[in-house]
């Protein structure tokens, strides 16, 4: 059989579910649970996900999102940013859940009018009158009724968004069904809005209210978390999504092609495992290369080790250069002397933690001066501490990229 690139099955795009998505029955079935279980008024926590870039958070962030549009919930997704409060995407990620919880009449006028209200409330503190908003720049919802005076409009985010959250939440139970809102790259909240964020999920798990928070970010999310509020820990149902088993990485590839006629040799998916480390991702990239290198089926190892520099360039470029670009030349030296303080060690470079004091003493720094460097790859995304004096890569595989690259 011919393999034909038209038919290619994988996808490695940002965020795009691949035609297979193995490895996480567990967490789309435990979170099956919590929607039945808040739909009947059981207690239940709010989800984490946390994980390096490339594992497919996002995609299984869209997958739970699905499983919650299936059971009839309303649902509405943002991505934060290091640079945006969280008032206006949450407004309209929680306009777009009511709209398709859809209650009509007053229950549904009041919700959309508490959005209304919430978002277009400024602070008051450090604002002046130069630095309002204009008029051309203030946020229109697309929300015709008017705000609701006197709920979730009092300028102090926290009690404006448990207000919030608390009469949306009251308005899901009045329909017999939920509100699930889901937030991407949630390391990225300012501390004021994951406090309030905080604060207003304990106040939804001790009403019973049928609302639920769905967060994914990189592995310091919970230590982000636990720093705003102590009770997060107790708050959230953190799962760690990490790279993909041998059985669930050969599924990944096996069933796409499957699907299209085509099959795998046994020892060309030891090899692509591998080449792909199981990070769902690799395995899309790697697959389509291989996919449209391959003269036909079964794909051999030799069709692997043909198509491998493909998709090693092409992840060069997209994944891993990228967001080498975004880092200054100060940072991207403390960066390659991550790398090479991680070979020396004899880590893997995909997710160890490398001490700084030993990145500064490779340099022949006194780590203070190295401090400015560091804070902004950590606020770059590049770069997480998950516990003090330790720091890792947020991406998979960077530290390879860094020593063969650059």
């Amino acid at each position: 059989m011919i393999v034909d690139p038209i038919r290619n099955p994988y996808a490695p795009g940002a965020g795009q579910r691949p035609p297979e998505l193995a490895g996480r029955d567990e967490q789309l079935d435990a979170f099956d649970v919590v929607l039945e279980r808040v739909a009947r008024g059981r207690p239940e926590r709010s989800v984490v996900l946390t994980g390096l870039r490339g594992v497919g958070k996002t995609v299984l962030l869209n997958a739970l999102r699905s499983a919650a549009v299936r059971a009839g919930w309303g649902t509405g997704k943002l991505e934060a940013r290091p640079d945006q409060s969280l008032r206006r995407p949450l407004s309209s990620a929680l306009h777009q859940a009511v709209r398709e919880l859809g209650p009509a009449g007053g229950a549904g006028d009041h919700a959309l009018g508490v959005i209304r209200s919430f978002a277009q409330r400024e602070p008051e503190s450090g604002r002046s009158a130069r630095s309002a908003p204009k008029l051309r720049d203030r946020w229109n919802p697309g929300i015709t009724v008017p705000a609701v005076a006197g709920r979730a409009d009092s300028g102090d985010v926290e009690i404006d968004l448990v207000e919030l959250l608390s009469d949306l939440g009251g308005t899901a139970a009045d329909t017999g069904r939920g509100i699930a809102v889901f937030i991407d790259e949630m390391q990225d909240l300012g501390p004021e809005d994951v406090s309030a964020l905080c604060a207003a999920a304990h106040e939804i798990s001790q009403t019973g209210l049928p609302l639920i928070v769905v967060g994914a970010g990189l592995p310091h999310l919970p230590a982000v978390l636990s720093a705003s509020k102590s009770y997060s820990e107790r708050l959230f149902r953190y799962s760690r999504i990490d790279r993909l088993d041998r059985d669930a990485a050969d599924a990944a590839l096996v069933r796409p092609a499957a699907d299209e006629g085509a099959e795998y040799e046994p020892d060309a998916l030891a090899a692509m495992y591998l080449a792909t480390g199981g990070y769902p991702y690799f395995i899309q990239a790697y697959g389509k290369a291989v996919w449209d290198r391959a003269p036909g089926s079964p794909i051999t190892p030799a069709d692997v080790e043909v198509a491998a520099p493909e998709a090693e360039a092409e992840l060069a470029v997209g994944f891993f250069g990228s967001r080498f670009e975004r880092a200054t030349p100060g940072e991207r030296e403390y960066l390659r002397a991550m790398a090479e303080v991680a070979a020396a060690a004899g880590g893997t470079d995909d997710a160890d933690a490398v001490p700084t004091a030993d990145v500064a003493a490779h340099l022949g720094r006194k780590p203070q001066s190295l401090s400015p460097a560091r804070d902004a790859l950590l606020k770059k995304g590049l770069i997480y501490s998950g516990e003090r004096g330790l720091i890792a890569f947020t991406v998979p595989h960077f530290g390879r990229y860094l020593r063969d690259h650059t």
